[in-house]
C-alpha cells in the first residue's frame, strides 16, 4: 500500500498496522475466537474505540491486507500498457506480487500459522469467502471499467468468476504443497504454474471480449 505523506496520516497508519500487529500475535498464539477486542486494546495500549476507529470488525485486524490486495488490482488494470489485455495484465500482477515476495502472497512458515488460524475459525472462513467474492465484484468493474464496458456487464463478471477460482485454487495448492515440503520456492512455482494455466482457459473462454 502506498505510504501517506502527510505527518497524520502516517500517525494513524502507524496506529493501524501496530494494533494489527497485536491483534494477530494473539490470535497466532490463542485462537481467534478466544481472543476479545477488549484484550487486543489493552495488549496494544489503546482504547476499545480506536480499535473500532480503525477496525470495524474484529476479523478485519485478522485480514488486514485486504485492502492492498483490492489496490493492488484496481492499479494494475487502470494503468496497464494498452497492448496487453486485462487478463493478461492480471496474470503478469500475479507473477509480479510474488517477485516481489508481497506478504499475502508469501509461502511460509509464518503463512502456515495463518493458514491455520483461518481454518480452526467459522468466523474467519466466513470473512474469507466474503472477501473472495468481494474481490470477484471489484475485478468485475474494474475489468469492465478498463474496457469501457458496462460495469454489470455479463462477460466482466463470467472472467472475474473464473480468475478469483483460479487464484483462489492456485493459492490453497501452494500451500498444501509448503505444508507437505517446507519448499517456498517449490510453492511458488505451483502458484504461479495454476495461475498461467487457469489464465489460458479464461482467456479461450473470453474469446471474442475486450477483456483478452
Amino acid at each position: 500500500m502506498s505510504q501517506p505523506s502527510d505527518l497524520r496520516s502516517r500517525k494513524r497508519l502507524a496506529t493501524r498496522r501496530a494494533i494489527s500487529r497485536v491483534a494477530d500475535r494473539l490470535f497466532l498464539e490463542r485462537g481467534f475466537e478466544n481472543v476479545t477486542v477488549d484484550e487486543i486494546a489493552a495488549a496494544a495500549d489503546v482504547g476499545r474505540m480506536t480499535v473500532f476507529n480503525y477496525f470495524p470488525r474484529k476479523e478485519d485486524m485478522f485480514f488486514d491486507r485486504n485492502e492492498e490486495g483490492r489496490e493492488a488490482v484496481r492499479d494494475a488494470l487502470r494503468r496497464r500498457d494498452q497492448t496487453i489485455s486485462p487478463i493478461e495484465t492480471l496474470r503478469l500482477l500475479a507473477h509480479r506480487l510474488v517477485a516481489e515476495q508481497t506478504p499475502y502472497l508469501e509461502f511460509s512458515s509464518g503463512s502456515q500459522d495463518f493458514i491455520k488460524t483461518v481454518e480452526q475459525s467459522e468466523t474467519l472462513k466466513a470473512r474469507a469467502r466474503a472477501i473472495r467474492d468481494e474481490l470477484a465484484q471489484l475485478v468485475a468493474e474494474s475489468l469492465a471499467e478498463c474496457s469501457e464496458k458496462d460495469l454489470d456487464d455479463p462477460d466482466a463478471h463470467l472472467a472475474a468468476g473464473l480468475l478469483m477460482a483460479t487464484w483462489t485454487v492456485a493459492f490453497l495448492q501452494a500451500h498444501q504443497i509448503f505444508r507437505k515440503t517446507r519448499d517456498a520456492e517449490a510453492a511458488k512455482e505451483a502458484f504461479l504454474a495454476m495461475v498461467d494455466k487457469g489464465t489460458r482457459g479464461v482467456k479461450a473462454a473470453m474469446a471474442d471480449t475486450p477483456y483478452v
